[in-house]
């Protein structure tokens, strides 16, 4: 008994669950207010549950957010059975009541108050609006459910890349809206689901801010020096051998800013002007000096 009595402290009522819970409510609201503000008035599948949702609400006049939840369910078996972590399938299902909740309570406040009836407009802003929305669900450690289950599971115990594991569970939706819809607006909802995408890894992953070098240099010492006392940052010394020489080589591999790549340059061109460098996008940098590690949820 004491064990739950922790877990749900834990769960619900910790620092970092706060946050992430927090977060899950501001992306819900938001990716609602996308739904029905630009997607749904300008008939534009968002791909997933809830795209289905749409299709099935242009026939039947039921309302979208509780599709969604409903067509959720047994989605929610299917991740707890083959996912099987306890804080992500709870952190699903609430951002996924949430979802429906606010998409059908900002459906009843609306009263027709589109921001534009321009089909493009509303693709892009709605598209952006919506990654958004989707990218602080994924900061808080959630998912909104739907295909983002089935990917995962397709990703995990089939070995399906996640790209193509969307790909797949969102190709339904766009080929019913299509159906429903007419194949214009279906493509265009395709476009939003791709932009959407983008948005939510930027928000979520952040942008390439920082880059990693590798220089291969006779003067190592003096660089390693250079980029610790000018540009503050610790530097790996690595040992390599030339292809075509077949001689040592000294390696320094580091990490740095963004704004920092050109101090870098000069600093190497002064103390090496032969030194072979490569700068490379980093997609993530997490440790001293860069981003802090956040615990995963179960």
């Amino acid at each position: 008994m004491q064990k739950i009595i922790a877990e749900f402290k834990e769960d619900f009522f910790s620092k970092e669950s706060l946050k992430d819970y927090l977060l899950i409510l501001a992306g819900c609201i938001i990716q609602a207010a996308s739904m029905v503000f630009f997607l749904i008035p300008a008939r534009l599948i968002s791909g997933g549950v809830s795209g289905l949702a749409q299709v099935l609400n242009s026939y039947t006049g039921w309302p979208i957010g509780t599709m969604t939840l409903i067509g959720n369910i047994p989605l929610f078996f299917l991740g707890w059975r083959y996912l099987g972590r306890r804080k992500f399938a709870i952190r699903t299902i609430i951002a996924v009541v949430l979802f429906s909740f606010f998409t059908d309570l900002l459906s009843s406040l609306q009263q027709g108050a589109y921001f534009t009836n321009d089909l493009f407009l509303n693709t892009m802003f709605g598209a952006v609006v919506l990654g958004i929305g989707f990218g602080l669900v994924y900061l808080g450690s959630g998912t909104s459910g739907g295909s983002d289950i089935i990917g995962r599971i397709l990703n995990q115990r089939f070995g399906f890349p996640m790209t193509q594991s969307y790909l797949l569970t969102d190709s339904l939706s766009v080929l019913l809206g299509g159906v429903a819809f007419g194949w214009d607006l279906a493509l265009y909802g395709l476009i939003a689901i791709y932009i959407s995408g983008l948005a939510a890894s930027t928000i979520s992953e952040g942008s390439s801010v920082c880059r990693d070098v590798m220089i291969i240099t006779d003067a190592p010492d003096a660089i390693a020096a250079s980029v610790i006392n000018e540009l503050n940052r610790s530097v790996t010394h690595l040992k390599g051998v030339g292809g075509y020489s077949k001689e040592e080589k000294s390696v320094i591999y580091c990490v740095i800013g963004r704004g920092e790549v050109n101090h870098l340059k000069r600093l190497v061109v002064e103390s090496d002007p032969g030194a072979f460098m490569v700068v490379g996008h980093a997609h993530e940098v997490l440790g001293e000096g860069f981003q802090k590690y956040k615990t995963l949820p179960d």
